[in-house]
């Protein structure tokens, strides 16, 4: 079941990302999150942060945001996309990117990023195969534990609604 966040999942969603944060290097940062700001992003992010399951059952999250800064970038979206290792290949990322896609028309988001470590390749054919294109690539622009990390970028037009 996919849903929109709302506070009560703030620390369930803590908990998952910082689990990626800390155990793998699919995402830069070192910095945990805290509970106190997902609960602030949710309130900020109304429609823009969805999940599947709830409490000690989620099964993962879909956030988006701005892509960059200043009304040129208005119709661009990033997203992150965060699913339980144990709920992986069971359609659960692919059920909260197709709402998280839906979300963002209705937003007038017209192109959605994905930026993906290099050291996610399951992240990358996931992306590809839900019509995302590799638009870029950027060697060693991130660090985590002791290693240069590449950046890859991919994008997918959100086509309007008829």
């Amino acid at each position: 079941m996919i849903r929109p966040a709302t506070v009560e999942d703030a620390q369930a969603i803590c908990d998952l990302w910082n689990w990626m944060i800390r155990d793998t290097l699919a995402t830069f940062t070192s910095q945990e999150k805290r509970t106190g700001d997902i609960r602030e992003m949710i309130e900020a992010r109304t429609g823009a942060f969805l999940v599947a399951g709830a409490g000690d059952d989620l099964a993962g999250f879909l956030t988006f945001g701005a892509f960059r800064a200043g009304p040129g970038y208005a119709a661009t979206a990033e997203h992150s996309l965060i699913v339980q290792p144990a709920s992986q290949r069971q359609g659960t990322g692919r059920h909260l990117m197709t709402a998280g896609e839906a979300a963002a028309r209705d937003f007038g988001i017209h192109v959605m990023v994905a930026g993906i470590s290099s050291a996610n390749p399951n992240a990358i054919r996931f992306h590809a195969a839900l019509g995302f294109e590799r638009v870029g690539y950027l060697p060693e622009v991130g660090r985590k534990a002791g290693q240069w990390l590449d950046l890859v970028l991919m994008q997918k037009i959100l086509q309007a609604r008829p």
